[in-house]
């Protein structure tokens, strides 16, 4: 049959023949045909991902020697996890970890939320702009470490010579106890700033922009706009926003490892990097397991808090 010969709707669209069914009409309501198709995703995301999260919970109840290259498991119970909790390095590491996450994912949120107000609004220059402020993302961590380094050492660093010039003393800011953990704080939030400025960025080009006109016929000014209107309307992606960071904040290593050791002391230690001391230099892998599972279990809990509270903005009081 030509393609004259079909008949046509009466917007003037051809129709195709009775019988000429598509595939996806015939199996795209078909839930079996559906889970046949995830199956593959469905199986590799298990081998991947549940299946060694499996085997690290079963690690943690065992000891583990090795003797002529062959592993030998023992059993003991839930010792690991009593000890855990009584372990000093391990409470400095919690501690720090959320003090650390606390301020670096603060700073980053409230920087990262002005960059994009203020990149939103501009009108010339805004791609040099966008450019400039994504810059240190691009950065791997392991040039971010080497280069704050540099500059925070105590001898020769920009930041001891930049205070030199107006006649401050040097600092000792990553070997002292008391400038440490905030010399990492502010090392995070320089690095991690543009991601919380693209999310952001994103969720204020896409708000309409009908409720900005009638704010503005209402007489509201650009301090009110803000408080009542942007941030409200903005209230969902703050929060994914802070539950993305709040977890990336608790794993955090690199910058630790090669900033600070996690010294002076414990001044600096945070879980991952006592995670990494008890597989990799102690060799102890029953007793990292079970603080690898605490640790999942309170990162997972506080992302579904910080879930929650999304859902509870989106659907209002």
């Amino acid at each position: 049959m030509s393609v004259r010969s079909l008949p046509a709707t009466p917007a003037g669209r051809l129709q195709p023949r009775a019988g000429g069914e598509r595939a996806g009409d015939r199996y795209g309501d078909d839930p079996a045909w559906r889970w046949a198709t995830l199956a593959p995703s469905l199986a590799i995301m298990l081998a991947l991902s549940v299946l060694p999260l499996l085997n690290l919970f079963w690690l943690s109840f065992n000891n583990v020697t090795w003797s002529g290259g062959v592993a030998t498991w023992t059993p003991v119970g839930l010792t690991h996890y009593k000890a855990v909790f009584s372990d000093a390095l391990f409470r400095a590491g919690v501690w720090n970890t959320t003090v650390f996450a606390l301020g670096a994912v603060t700073g980053q949120m409230i920087l990262g939320f002005v960059m994009a107000l203020y990149c939103s609004r501009i009108q010339r220059g805004r791609v040099l702009y966008r450019a400039l402020f994504i810059l240190p993302i691009l950065i791997p961590g392991i040039v971010v470490g080497a280069i704050w380094k540099l500059m925070l050492n105590y001898d020769f660093g920009l930041a001891n010579q930049a205070l030199g010039l107006v006649g401050i003393e040097p600092v000792d800011w990553l070997g002292a106890n008391e400038t440490a953990l905030l010399s990492v704080i502010l090392v995070d939030i320089w690095h991690w700033t543009p991601f919380c400025f693209l999310l952001f960025l994103a969720g204020l080009e896409s708000m309409p922009r009908d409720v900005y006109e009638a704010a503005h016929m209402d007489g509201a000014s650009g301090w009110q706009e803000l408080l009542h209107v942007t941030l409200p309307m903005m209230l969902p992606t703050i929060m994914v926003t802070f539950a993305f960071r709040i977890v990336l904040a608790f794993k955090v290593f690199d910058e630790v490892y090669l900033l600070t050791g996690g010294g002076p002391g414990t001044a600096t230690e945070v879980v991952s990097f006592t995670l990494y001391q008890r597989f990799f230099t102690e060799d102890r892998v029953g007793y990292g397991a079970a603080m690898s599972i605490i640790v999942i279990f309170l990162v997972s809990v506080l992302l579904v808090l910080a879930l929650s509270a999304r859902r509870r903005s989106e659907t209002g009081p």
